[in-house]
């Protein structure tokens, strides 16, 4: 996906996080209920979260300059440390919430037209996180799955709020309705530590995962004829961008013009099949091989 077009879902994703906010809003001012106001509060969290994760996709596509020489990629990590924390602070007031709840318990108003409400704002959100995710696995943008997973979690607490306090009001349990809002912060609380220590994982420079490792080493292979071993292949991900080192053994008599154009076919080839990687490649004598001298050409030692 080109970055106008990822630019422009962190964009609408703060115009429907509002619309989303506003309607959650207007379902608890209808029922007054507590459960519905957390939900109601986590919906701020989107809108913040949404605005980083804008922020930080212009950032990261932003190209190299002279203090940032590879780039600007891991901005979007930073959003989602940022949108991690702040579902923990929802998760505090919502808490708070509760606790005053408890104190001073409260009946509901308009209990149905609320419910319908927030329903059609989950409707939405469900709608819009799919989107969000989908494209962010796609195009390797942590910030667009972050946010759409944050929204997801949100559904799913919405479509248990509505589920608990439909059976509160059949019932007449109002204690229902603050045991729902702690149950939506245990849950979001889960959520906000699973993506704060997803977005660490990317900021200390992970690898890719074992079976793109081994693709990458078939890729290399198969575009190496000419050279003798590969070895110290080493990754890491960087937001959508994937670096690539490795070391190349050519025959010491080889020219450089010919172990160039052996590099050249491997940048190439793995250009064509990951999406903006970037390769260094360091050619090597002969005697920096690895391998004992006799093995077929072009193993990974």
């Amino acid at each position: 996906m080109p970055a106008k077009n990822v630019h422009t879902l962190a964009f609408w994703s703060i115009i429907i996080a509002f619309a989303v906010m506003g309607l959650k809003f207007l379902a608890w001012r209808m029922t007054g209920s507590v459960a519905l106001f957390s939900d109601a509060l986590e919906s701020i969290v989107n809108v913040i979260a949404a605005s980083a994760a804008f922020w930080a996709i212009t950032v990261s596509h932003r190209p190299a300059d002279r203090d940032h020489q590879h780039g600007h990629h891991k901005a979007e990590y930073f959003s989602a440390v940022l949108e991690g924390v702040l579902i923990v602070v929802a998760a505090l007031l919502i808490l708070a919430e509760v606790w005053r709840s408890w104190q001073t318990p409260m009946s509901f108003d308009q209990p149905w037209p609320g419910l319908a409400v927030n329903a059609g704002a989950a409707a939405v959100n469900a709608t819009w996180a799919m989107i969000l995710i989908r494209n962010g696995q796609r195009h390797r943008s942590p910030a667009l799955v972050a946010d759409g997973k944050h929204i997801m979690t949100d559904v799913i607490t919405s479509l248990g709020v509505i589920a608990g306090l439909a059976g509160a009001i059949a019932t007449g349990w109002h204690l229902l309705d603050p045991a729902l809002a702690v149950l939506v912060a245990i849950n979001i609380l889960y959520q906000g530590w699973h993506v704060v220590t997803s977005s660490l994982d990317g900021l200390m420079d992970r690898a890719v995962d074992p079976a793109e490792h081994m693709r990458l080493r078939d890729i290399i292979s198969a575009n190496s004829h000419g050279a003798l071993e590969v070895h110290d292949l080493k990754t890491r991900i960087a937001g959508r961008a994937t670096f690539i080192e490795f070391h190349l053994v050519v025959d010491a008599n080889m020219s450089v013009g010919e172990s160039h154009i052996i590099c050249d076919r491997i940048e190439a080839a793995l250009q064509a099949e990951v999406p903006s990687v970037r390769v260094i490649i360091h050619v090597e004598p002969d005697d920096e091989a690895k391998l004992p001298k006799g093995t077929p050409a072009v193993p990974f030692a």
